[in-house]
């Protein structure tokens, strides 16, 4: 009886909280990605992943914020996913993917490196992932960057050296291209991380939402924006269009994961 109880529970909770999903994009948000608290205006986006599947596994909600407001969206992918020989197929699943989701495919860039091979164990050198970004950014007059943290969501270490990728083409900029980071045209180039969460907040489906609206109203927790995906059928039909890595246990990712719903990005600059 307690078993039912509790089942029922999570049930009803789990409805709830996907109706608050579907209500909360018609509630006006007044700070969505405004430049430094200036007037809203359209930006240059680099969303910035490992491999072909991520954009749709797990920033989804973030792609369709951005789309939907007519926010320029490039990706850059720096692996084409070849772990199983699969790299060209996985390439074009990716243009798939992301046409589903209203980037087209002239906006996605993936990168086919001898040294920046998809898999576990495979070290990516920091210094050339930054200067792969840096080129990008400079190529497509990006002002914002989003990418994952220093976990990278599920520990891949592919994930986390696109993190530090990520930061060392900060500090070269700093270093090297403060001009370019300062030009007064451009205002300064933003920096968001896809924040990682524990097991339990991961697998928690649309209840997450609760947890993260909380977290973010922490001040210790800086600079946060939670971002509902607006159209999550999407994340099942971009994530469809990967039919070599559609399998069961991705599927049910998909149903079950916070990411599918919702995502909580941290500004790191």
């Amino acid at each position: 009886m307690a078993l039912i109880l509790i089942i029922a529970s999570l049930i009803f909770l789990w409805i709830i909280s996907l109706c608050k999903i579907f209500l909360l994009p018609r509630t006006p948000f007044t700070k969505h990605f405004t430049l430094n608290g200036r007037a809203f205006r359209k930006r240059n986006v680099l969303l910035v992943i490992a491999h072909p599947d991520d954009e749709s596994m797990f920033f989804t909600p973030t792609i369709n914020f951005l789309t939907s407001r007519g926010h320029y969206v490039q990706i850059l992918c720096l692996s084409n996913g070849d772990a199983d020989g699969k790299g060209n197929i996985r390439k074009q699943e990716l243009f798939q993917a992301c046409v589903s989701l209203k980037v087209p495919m002239q906006q996605v860039k993936t990168v086919n490196h001898p040294d920046l091979q998809d898999g576990f164990g495979k070290v990516w050198n920091h210094s050339l992932l930054g200067k792969i970004i840096e080129e990008e950014i400079t190529s497509h007059g990006i002002d914002m960057i989003i990418t994952f943290d220093n976990y990278g969501v599920s520990g891949h270490c592919n994930h986390r050296d696109v993190h530090y990728g990520v930061c060392t083409d900060l500090n070269n900029f700093h270093v090297v291209s403060s001009k370019l980071l300062h030009d007064t045209s451009r205002g300064d180039i933003e920096v968001w991380e896809l924040v990682s969460t524990n097991i339990l907040r991961k697998y928690s489906g649309p209840i997450d939402i609760w947890l993260s609206m909380f977290w973010a109203t922490l001040p210790s927790n800086g600079t946060i924006q939670c971002l509902v995906n607006e159209h999550s059928r999407r994340s099942f039909t971009a994530m469809a269009q990967h039919k070599s890595q559609w399998v069961w246990f991705r599927k049910l990712f998909v149903v079950l994961s916070s990411y599918t719903y919702m995502n909580t990005l941290r500004k790191i600059k």
